[in-house]
C-alpha cells in the first residue's frame, strides 16, 4: 500500500504531544492504513507501541467498555519510557471517551480512529476541549490511484475514476463484476446497515428512498424543502425536520459533504441551501441502470475531491443567480473555479463563461474541462481535467 504521506505529514508534528490524536474517514477510506503507517514510522525509532483493532473479534470481546480498556492498557505498560497507544475503530468501546481522558493523563501519546464525526460528537468535545486535534482521511485521489496502480502492476484511467472513485480496496479487483460486488457490498454497509442501525431508524424505506435520491444527484443545488418535495412527488410521507435528520445522519457517516453558498448580493452565506457531493462518486455510480453513468456531475464531484485534498476551503459562488462552482481560499489566495465536461459547443462555452465577464480580476478564474484543446483566454485559465488532477495546488 502506498505511503499517505499527505496526511501522515499533518499527522507527524503530534506524534509527542498529549494531545488525542482523533483519526476519522469513511469507511474503507484507507484509515487503519495511515494509522499502520504510523506505528511502522515510531516502531523504527524504537518506541514501545500498543496497538489494538477493534473490528477483530479476538479483542474486541474481550475489551467491551472504558473500564476494560483502561486495565488491559496499563497491564501492558512494563516501563516509565513514553508509551504510544493505537486504538483502530475505537467507538465500538463503551464509553471509550472515558478511557481516552483517562488515559491522556499518563505518559502515553494517544492515536484513535473511527469511521463517524460521532467521534466528535458535543459530548467528547467537551469532556475533551482542546485536548485533542482531528485529521480526517479520505478516498483515494486520482494521484494517489496511479501511484497505488502502478504499484499493483497496473494502470487506472481517468475515465474510470470518474466513473468507480477512489476507494482503495476497489483498485485491487481485475474484475468489473468483483469490483462492483465490493462497491455495493460497501455501499450497502457504510449507507444502510451502519446508519440505519446507529440511529435506530425506524422509516427504511423512507430512509433508503432519501439516499439514492441524494446520492445519484451529487453537485447539485439542495434545500432540505426541495428534498421533501421530491419525497411528496414520490408518495413518501415524510417531514421537512425529519429530511434535515436523515442529511446530517448522512454527512455524520462522511457519505455526503455540504458546501455553502456564498451570495454577493447579500455579502453572506445562504444558509437554506447548499451543494451537496457524494464522498466518492461510486455511491452515484451504482445507483445508474444500464450503464448511463454521470460523468458530468461526477467530474464536478471529482473536482470538488481534489480541491478538498490540496487543502482548500470552498463555497459556492453566486452572483446574481448566476453560480460559479467554487470559490477556492488557502493561504490568503482565492480562486473562482468553474467545471464543465466539455465547452466545445458554443452554448456551453457562452454559460461557463458568462458568469466570470462579469467580475473583476481580483481573484484568479479558472477553468476546467476534459477537453484537450485549450480555451483559456486573456482573463481565465482553462486546465485540462487530466492537467488538472495531477497537480498538488493551483498555483502550480
Amino acid at each position: 500500500m502506498i505511503v499517505r504521506e499527505r496526511y501522515i505529514s499533518q499527522i507527524r508534528p503530534f506524534y509527542e504531544s498529549d494531545l488525542i490524536k482523533v483519526i476519522t474517514g469513511i469507511r474503507r477510506c484507507g484509515k487503519s492504513v495511515v494509522l499502520e503507517q504510523i506505528k511502522s514510522e515510531l516502531t523504527a525509532q524504537g518506541k514501545d507501541i500498543i496497538y489494538l483493532n477493534f473490528e477483530d473479534r479476538h479483542i474486541s470481546s474481550q475489551i467491551t467498555n472504558d473500564i476494560e480498556l483502561i486495565e488491559y492498557i496499563e497491564k501492558q505498560i512494563v516501563s516509565e519510557k513514553k508509551v504510544y497507544v493505537f486504538l483502530d475503530e475505537v467507538q465500538m468501546v463503551k464509553d471509550w471517551n472515558l478511557a481516552c481522558r483517562s488515559l491522556r493523563l499518563r505518559n502515553i501519546s494517544l492515536f484513535i480512529t473511527g469511521s463517524n464525526s460521532k467521534l466528535l460528537s458535543r459530548e467528547f468535545t467537551k469532556e475533551l476541549s482542546g485536548r485533542y486535534v482531528s485529521f480526517t482521511i479520505r478516498p483515494f485521489v486520482y494521484k494517489e490511484i496511479v501511484e497505488y496502480a502502478q504499484e499493483l502492476g497496473r494502470t487506472v484511467s481517468i475515465n474510470d475514476y470518474l466513473i468507480y472513485g477512489g476507494f482503495p480496496k476497489r483498485i485491487e479487483f481485475k474484475g468489473e463484476d468483483e469490483m462492483l460486488r465490493y462497491l455495493n457490498d460497501l455501499d450497502e454497509t457504510i449507507v444502510l446497515n451502519d446508519i440505519i442501525n446507529r440511529y435506530n431508524i425506524r422509516k427504511k424505506e423512507i430512509f433508503t428512498k432519501l439516499v439514492n435520491y441524494v446520492l445519484i444527484s451529487n453537485a447539485r443545488i439542495f434545500s432540505s424543502n426541495s428534498v421533501h418535495n421530491y419525497l411528496k412527488s414520490q408518495k413518501t410521507d415524510c417531514s421537512v425536520n425529519t429530511v434535515m435528520k436523515y442529511l446530517d445522519y448522512l454527512e455524520e457517516a462522511y457519505v455526503i459533504r455540504k458546501v455553502e453558498q456564498y451570495s454577493t448580493k447579500a455579502k453572506k452565506q445562504l444558509e437554506f441551501y447548499t451543494k451537496l457531493y457524494d464522498e466518492d462518486v461510486a455511491f452515484n455510480s451504482i445507483r445508474q441502470p444500464n450503464n448511463r453513468f454521470d460523468i458530468s456531475h461526477n467530474l464536478e464531484n471529482v473536482v470538488y475531491n481534489e480541491l478538498i485534498y490540496m487543502g482548500y476551503q470552498l463555497k459556492v459562488y453566486n452572483m446574481n443567480n448566476k453560480e460559479i462552482d467554487f470559490l477556492a481560499v488557502k493561504n490568503g489566495h482565492e480562486y473562482l473555479v468553474q467545471v464543465a465536461y466539455s465547452v466545445v459547443e458554443e452554448s456551453t462555452y457562452k454559460r461557463e463563461f458568462a458568469p466570470f465577464n462579469e467580475l473583476d480580476n481580483s481573484r484568479k478564474k479558472i477553468l476546467i474541462t476534459n477537453d484537450e484543446n485549450d480555451y483559456s483566454t486573456s482573463t481565465v485559465q482553462h486546465i485540462r481535467l487530466k492537467d488538472f488532477l495531477m497537480m498538488k495546488d493551483l498555483s502550480s
